[in-house]
């Protein structure tokens, strides 16, 4: 059953891929907005999840991530993004679109991650850690808390890494990237602020040891600006203000 499972989400991760080439590149021009780096999001991370679920029990974590990723496959049918075919001749500009969109959906499941630890080390320590509810028997069918952690970890270094490079083809090299100078922008300002949070954690996980809720806390946190730098922007464009 384990590797029947394990098809039908490779199966379905490939579908979403395809869905996410018709919604970015099918046609003229190159499409992209909110809608496109959300579905791009959740469908690294359900290749990370088939590929931990290799190896780690991961059943619970399907829960949380398949749904969604379900959902925003289908969202660039709703709002189709902006054209970006000028920019996309640029040298570096489609490199900085994937390696960002890359680090969102690691960084993604390591926030996924962190919400997973919270509620399991909260049910531990009420005492709702098993039972037959239903909650109870989610709870049962995560992987150890130290394995989570690893997992956590694991993927944060991953983030963090892919997170370097954009901020690094954003900011240093602004001209061949967009197209302009750099600009002390809010997505300026969030990317490196999240970049700087997740260095902090990282940096205090090797030489202080830091784990538990100190490092639950932090890649919340780091997540959370991550997301604004980007996605949250152009969904007030897009949405709320309803330009292209």
């Amino acid at each position: 059953m384990r590797w029947h499972a394990s098809l039908l989400l490779a199966g379905g991760a490939l579908a979403h891929a395809f869905a996410l080439y018709l919604a970015i590149g099918e046609g003229p021009g190159f499409h992209f907005g909110f809608a496109q780096a959300l579905s791009a999001t959740f469908w690294i991370g359900v290749v990370l999840l088939w590929l931990e679920g290799l190896s780690v029990r991961v059943q619970a974590l399907r829960l949380l991530v398949l749904p969604v990723a379900a959902v925003t496959a289908t969202l660039p049918l709703l709002f189709p993004g902006s054209d970006f075919a000028l920019e996309s001749t640029r040298p570096l500009f489609l490199p900085h679109l994937l390696v960002g969109t890359l680090a969102y959906g690691v960084l993604m499941l390591a926030a996924l991650h962190a919400t997973l630890m919270t509620a399991a080390e909260r049910a531990l320590h009420s005492g709702n850690g098993g039972g037959t509810s239903l909650f109870g028997r989610w709870i049962e069918e995560l992987p150890p808390l130290l394995a989570l952690e690893r997992m956590l970890f694991r993927f944060i270094l991953i983030g963090f890494v892919l997170l370097t490079l954009t901020v690094l083809s954003g900011v240093l090299f602004s001209e061949a990237t967009f197209g302009r100078p750099m600009r002390l922008d809010h997505k300026t300002v969030f990317a490196v602020t999240a970049w700087v949070l997740f260095g902090v954690l990282l940096a205090g996980r090797r030489l202080r040891g830091w784990r538990g809720r100190t490092a639950l806390r932090l890649t919340l946190a780091g997540f959370t600006v991550l997301l604004f730098a980007y996605v949250g922007s152009r969904f007030v464009i897009e949405v709320v203000l309803q330009r292209a």
